[in-house]
């Protein structure tokens, strides 16, 4: 019979999988469109579930790699909320909410705990604390801007934010999914390849949506 653990594990692999497939479908639809909207919806409910079965996952087995993968489903997860909440700021006046600004403070705490793991695992010669400290310092780097953005009204910049921030957590989601499969094969790059190919992608997208005031 299976075990909570077995069934947490496929439960949460099928909705990474989900996750990555609602992505691309919001990624190649129409954005605004009906499709995109859908596929945003599943995006979102399917990285729910990444999130709380990958705590379940945790407290059954603690150890450092499901620590890490622990926060960067937080991080992943939390891109995806700030991603979807961006919309309903997208009309002045562009008010955050007590649960916007909890869950940003709690991202940058958790990833500020994530890139400081990271560079006492640099400086102990262990390589894989890069990985940490690039996770860490993303995490940090969007936390702090939505922060600083809930204090000014950035209502006209809402579809580069929400583009930003989901194009983000589906390149998290693409990093766990290739670490787990990937990193026997390809080590720390298992995790960095899709941030690298990714952030060109929100650059030309960010640029071309701000530049048309989209």
């Amino acid at each position: 019979m299976p075990t909570l653990e077995a069934w947490s594990l496929w439960l949460h692999i099928a909705a990474g999988a989900v996750a990555i497939l609602a992505g691309v479908g919001a990624l190649v639809t129409g954005k605004g469109g009906w499709r995109h909207r859908q596929a945003g919806k599943i995006f979102l409910v399917s990285m729910g579930v990444v999130v709380g079965t990958v705590f379940v996952l945790l407290v059954i087995d603690p150890t450092s790699f499901r620590i890490i993968l622990t926060l960067v489903a937080i991080f992943s997860g939390y891109l995806a909320f700030s991603g979807y909440r961006v919309l309903s700021r997208k009309r002045p006046p562009a008010t955050a909410h007590v649960l916007d600004w909890t869950v940003a403070g709690s991202v940058v705490l958790a990833c500020l705990a994530l890139g400081a793991w990271g560079v006492a695992w640099v400086v102990g010669g262990t390589s894989f604390g890069v990985v940490m400290v690039v996770f860490g310092g993303i995490g940090v780097a969007f936390g702090t801007m939505e922060i600083r953005s809930f204090q000014r009204d950035e209502s006209g910049e809402w579809m580069v934010s929400h583009l930003q921030r989901m194009i983000a957590a589906f390149i998290a989601t693409v990093s766990a999914v290739s670490a787990v499969n990937l990193t026997p094969l390809l080590g720390i790059a298992a995790w960095l390849w899709p941030t690298v190919l990714g952030t060109p992608l929100i650059y030309y997208w960010s640029k071309t949506h701000s530049t048309t005031g989209s």
